[in-house]
């Protein structure tokens, strides 16, 4: 068998606009519902949800059938975590909170087979088609995408360091967290926050990697494809079922609880 392709990351390194969704609800057929939706990409949470590893695995092969490209968010940046996901069949990783280059390098350590990095070996894994792709050791590295989060304001700081590593392919700007470090918890739109990010999405272009965001505000979402973010999540799926539900009530005269 050949060797996975990885078609989100030949889209960035081509500077493609992929269009994104978060899936926090942490199961297979809500991700398979999603997936159909025509969305270049699905982040599946495990940093901010009660998601396991046997769970993303079947999410990974509920999407499977779809063309959407599952990206994985580990809880952290953590080199069994990494390990374990790109086990299972994981192209591509988003790892949260990557503060500067030496955090960026020891995440592309842990994607990394020795003698370039510290990745365990596994033989009969679901990344290698349980053993059916030969060349696998010597060639995953063509197809695995690696996207590091930048979500402070001393992540920022560092940015051009962080965008430097070699095997870091994009960066993606957390923009609660960073708010929150500027001063503005809860206020991923305001002024300052906004001009960070424009600003980030610039210098990770400059620096020659992807530049990523989340927004659920889709004026703000398109300002920030018009900036140059390349790879841009404009929905969470449980908000968008909650917001229905009680959009749907309210039209029968029901307010939510509370």
């Amino acid at each position: 068998m050949k060797l996975p392709l990885n078609a989100f990351k030949r889209a960035l390194h081509a500077q493609r606009h992929q269009l994104g969704l978060w899936v926090t609800l942490g199961h297979p057929s809500s991700t398979e519902l999603v997936a159909a939706s025509g969305f270049d990409w699905l982040l599946l949470d495990t940093e901010h949800t009660p998601v396991v590893l046997p769970t993303v695995m079947a999410q990974l092969q509920a999407a499977a059938a779809y063309d959407a490209h599952p990206v994985v968010r580990p809880s952290w940046n953590d080199k069994v975590q990494i390990k374990q996901y790109l086990d299972i069949g994981a192209l591509t990783l988003l790892l949260p909170y990557v503060q500067n280059a030496e955090e960026a390098t020891n995440a592309v350590a842990g994607i990394r087979y020795a003698p370039r990095g510290m990745r365990g070996v596994g033989g009969t894994m679901r990344a290698t088609r349980y053993g059916r792709v030969p060349d696998y050791m010597r060639r995953c590295e063509e197809e695995l995408c690696l996207l590091v989060q930048a979500e402070t304001g001393e992540a920022l700081e560092s940015l051009e360091a962080i965008a430097a590593v070699d095997g870091v392919d994009g960066v993606f700007i957390g923009p609660a967290d960073l708010a929150a470090s500027l001063g503005h918890p809860g206020e991923p739109g305001h002024p300052k926050v906004i001009a960070r990010v424009e600003d980030a999405i610039t210098r990770i272009r400059a620096a020659g990697k992807a530049p990523g965001v989340l927004t659920t505000d889709e004026a703000l979402a398109r300002r920030y494809m018009a900036a140059g973010s390349l790879f841009t999540a404009v929905g969470v799926d449980a908000a968008i079922l909650a917001r229905h539900c009680d959009q749907l009530a309210q039209r029968f005269g029901v307010s939510p609880p509370g």
